[in-house]
């Protein structure tokens, strides 16, 4: 039994499907995250750890539709990779400037 499970791991397109398979999930969990923390703060929020899974998520994801060479898959996630890293670069200016202010309170 043991046998057959790593022979099935060893095959090079069934090491894509677990790939592609855990990239989903990665991509999955940014939505309970992100409905986890709304319910903790009783508003709707978006968590910092949201736009990680997307990252993390779209980046697998990426490289899985590159290996099964779809263009529609590729285009949706390599965009979509655009939009993670450009609100976590808004984020990270954003407590960027509330530092430096809090640092220097009179400039």
């Amino acid at each position: 039994m043991l046998g057959h499970v790593v022979m099935w791991f060893s095959s090079v397109p069934h090491i894509w499907k677990v790939i592609g398979f855990s990239g989903q999930a990665l991509f999955a969990a940014r939505f309970i995250v992100q409905w986890f923390q709304s319910e903790r703060e009783g508003r709707s929020v978006i968590p910092l750890a949201f736009w990680y899974c997307s990252i993390g998520g779209g980046t697998i994801l990426l490289a899985y539709a590159l290996y099964v060479g779809d263009a529609v898959f590729i285009v949706g996630q390599a965009s979509g990779l655009i939009v993670y890293s450009r609100n976590l670069y808004l984020i990270f200016r954003e407590r960027a400037a509330l530092c430096a202010v809090a640092e220097h309170p009179d400039a």
